[in-house]
């Protein structure tokens, strides 16, 4: 087994704290990766707090892992010692069933194994990047090219990066589409970064008017501030898709009579782990 110093939970109710941890030899499948930077995602804390009444303690949450390979297994092909690597929300899965078998492991019929608080394939509990390493099998790692100076950043794209892009590309954004994206948050900002660089024409719907900078800042094409009734009417049935991404409760109706009436209309909500629910009227 190879200890690491780790930030653990205890119980609901301690901080983060100092923790040694083991992990599992590396396997022939097997990277094992030095942790350089471990975005921070409220999910940790939903799981660190047991607010989801699932946490298993000891809790070492993260799961926007960066770092560099220090040992890969006999029959590891993708990487090799040295290289940069990244590992998300998912560490395992079946591997059979026919969800794996498409690629989308997140909805593994018999449950996959998360980065952290994921007892179903990695033993008793599996621990996150608030820690010096990490073992993960090959598949569900992810190499990183051309961000030597930038590994910071790069790792909130494992969570609300991948979160946005998702339903993005799968709803085909791009030139020729308008995209509206809800809300300028952290899965916000996130969206309409990427809307922009795939070339769609960005909508951003914010009730905060000290955002309409950050908003062009950021890729927005226009920004409406949608508690102003007159602002938000001037959109209705324009959008090919809309991308919502608060949390907060609020009002859907009025952002659903936005979208075209033409049977190509797209809403999407993203969710943690890759997952995101959509509703088209096709």
């Amino acid at each position: 087994m190879v200890k690491a110093k780790a930030y653990a939970a205890v119980d609901e109710r301690s901080a983060l704290a100092p923790y040694e941890i083991e992990r599992r030899d590396p396997g022939p499948d097997d990277v094992q990766i030095q942790i350089l930077f471990c975005g921070v995602c409220h999910s940790d804390l939903h799981t660190a707090r047991n607010e989801w009444k699932n946490t298993l303690y000891p809790s070492v949450p993260g799961h926007e892992i960066v770092g560099r390979v220090v040992t890969v297994g006999k029959k590891v092909t993708n990487f090799k010692v040295g290289d940069l690597a990244g590992v998300g929300c998912l560490v395992d899965s079946c591997g059979h069933c026919p969800s794996c078998h498409d690629g989308e492991e997140q909805y593994c019929d018999n449950g996959f194994t998360g980065t952290y608080n994921g007892p179903l394939f990695g033993g008793d509990n599996t621990y996150g990047g608030y820690s010096q390493t990490i073992v993960v099998k090959e598949a569900f790692v992810l190499r990183i090219r051309h961000a030597e100076n930038n590994l910071a950043s790069v790792a909130p794209l494992l969570c609300a990066g991948i979160t946005t892009y998702s339903p993005l590309r799968h709803w085909g954004a791009g030139p020729g589409k308008k995209v509206g994206v809800v809300g300028l948050g952290g899965l916000g900002h996130m969206g309409v970064k990427i809307a922009h660089a795939m070339g769609a024409h960005v909508v951003l719907f914010t009730t905060s008017a000290s955002k309409v900078a950050d908003g062009k800042r950021l890729g927005a094409d226009e920004v409406c501030v949608s508690t102003d009734p007159d602002d938000m009417a001037r959109y209705t049935g324009h959008l090919d898709f809309i991308l919502n991404t608060v949390a907060a409760p609020h009002d859907l109706d009025a952002y659903l009579q936005l979208l075209k009436r033409d049977g190509t209309m797209t809403w999407s909500v993203p969710r943690p782990s890759h997952i995101h629910r959509q509703m088209s009227s096709g």
